[in-house]
């Protein structure tokens, strides 16, 4: 008797703690949605890669049944997604006062307790100042000859090459030239292999969060100890040794550590140059390569491209001249091809932030401290507002000027926390794209095929064959275009 009673206990107990799993209390009315399965919620389909390029499977599924905003659990944490664009809007603007920053558990933990993304307040707006430092405009102006520098050194290689992978070329191209900037880092040095820890982590940095021997997340966090690690011991040598005039970023984090009174701490600076490292490199080397295949695609594309660089090199004085500020601004076809390339790549399809207090919002309630999920996919490929939204056509942006995020446009997040390295991206992808089209043509030799996960987008396997364009050759090379 004694023993049915405690089970009968027990049933009711998990029972009702079930009951409460799936129906989460509120002072009104939460958006409609699944909180999934106990401690799991909807982790396994929220991880789940697809190879579409339209809205990732999880979303779509749940918009059609539950609307533009709707509730979920994901690694044990309930979640509002939006793929509301006023919503969206103001989960932006109200950075700080209802909304704040936050990522899952499991992301701190992979980028740093005390990563950029992670913090608030002055002291977000002291690191986001110290990186326009270095990647803002006015930087970005002496900067470009050293981007198309690395980009023709790099183009020269690959074309003596049968083909190249070009994820992986690209990645190591920006890669080298960002962390020369950041950290004086030589990547012909043996001894070092800092790229090949961020390899690691980037292979697992999108995994169901098992830290196991053998998981990915597992040498995700593996990668990031050994990187952390290199950057730890650089950092140490450069305050044995500064140096007397600053020449990269650690030599600006070495004096502001100096400082009587500082808040910035070691441990603070080497969480942001390890964020900066992995965004600068691996988000820009998936945009480009998505963008030469997406022009491997579409002739017509390629053919304005062509063009608008041909009549760049036509006007110059010089023709074996680099590349000027002036000249970089006035690619207009080729910004509109940039704008609809992140438009449809969707590197970064989900934006996280906690609600600080609880929010009422199109007749639903957030609670205090519930995590919301804006989904720039949902966005990006609203037939409302971008017609025939999988359709790849720069000309959509013929005369719409971005100076930041819009409602319909958030490829570089949004608000007050919108990407400070979107103009760097910029310029190395425009840079990149003029001494591709005007020095090179390509054939895809295999692969290109998409696997997109909730994170980030891979285009897998793109080989291609790059090869120089013949002098005697170049004006007729400009009116070919490229197939399969």
């Amino acid at each position: 008797m004694w023993e049915l009673c405690v089970a009968a206990f027990i049933i009711i107990g998990i029972t009702h703690w079930v009951y409460r799993w799936r129906n989460p209390s509120c002072n009104g009315k939460l958006p409609p949605g699944s909180m999934g399965l106990p401690l799991l919620g909807e982790s396994l389909q929220f991880f789940t890669p697809n190879t579409s390029s339209d809205i990732p499977p999880f979303i779509k599924k749940r918009m059609k049944r539950y609307g533009p905003i709707f509730k979920t659990n994901i690694v044990g944490r309930p979640i509002v997604v939006s793929t509301d664009p006023d919503f969206n809007y103001f989960i932006f603007q109200q950075e700080g006062q209802v909304f704040q920053s936050w990522y899952p558990d499991t992301f701190t933990e992979i980028f740093g307790k005390q990563n950029v993304g992670s913090l608030h307040g002055f002291m977000y707006k002291y690191l986001k100042n110290m990186v326009l430092n270095m990647f803002g405009p006015e930087s970005l102006k002496k900067m470009i000859f050293e981007v198309e520098n690395t980009a023709c050194i790099s183009l020269q290689q690959w074309s003596c090459q049968d083909s190249v992978e070009l994820k992986e070329a690209t990645a190591r191209m920006i890669f080298d030239l960002t962390a020369k900037k950041l950290i004086s880092y030589d990547s012909n040095k043996p001894s070092e292999n800092l790229r090949e820890n961020f390899v690691a982590f980037i292979q697992g940095l999108i995994s169901f969060p098992l830290d196991v021997p053998g998981t990915a997340y597992h040498k995700c966090l593996q990668g990031r100890k050994k990187a952390m690690k290199m950057l730890k011991k650089m950092l140490q040598e450069r305050r044995a040794m500064p140096k007397k005039e600053q020449t990269d970023f650690f030599d600006y984090v070495v004096e502001e550590l100096k400082k009587e009174g500082t808040i910035l701490t070691e441990a603070i600076a080497l969480d942001l140059m390890f964020v900066l490292l992995f965004a600068s490199f691996e988000t820009t080397s998936l945009a480009i390569t998505y963008a030469i295949k997406l022009l491997s695609d579409n002739p017509l594309v390629l053919k304005q491209l062509q063009e608008e660089h041909k009549a760049i090199l036509e006007q110059r004085e010089d023709p074996n001249s680099g590349i000027t500020w002036k000249e970089y601004k006035s690619m207009t076809f080729t910004f509109q091809f940039i704008n609809e390339t992140v438009r449809l790549a969707n590197i970064v399809p989900g934006i996280f932030r906690k609600a600080l207090k609880e929010i009422s919002f199109k007749g639903y309630t957030i609670p205090e401290g519930w995590a919301v999920m804006v989904c720039p996919p949902a966005v990006h490929l609203n037939p409302k507002k971008y017609e025939d939204p999988l359709a790849f056509n720069p000309w959509r942006w013929e005369g719409v000027e971005l100076n930041g995020a819009t409602k319909n446009f958030m490829a570089f997040g949004g608000g007050m926390r919108f990407c400070v390295g979107t103009d760097f991206t910029k310029v190395q992808m425009a840079v990149f794209l003029h001494s591709l089209v005007t020095k090179y043509r390509w054939q895809p030799i295999k692969g290109g095929n998409i696997v997109r996960t909730p994170g980030l987008q891979f285009p897998n396997g793109f080989h291609v064959q790059i090869m120089k364009k013949e002098q005697t050759n170049q004006e007729t090379e400009y009116s070919n275009t490229i197939t399969n």
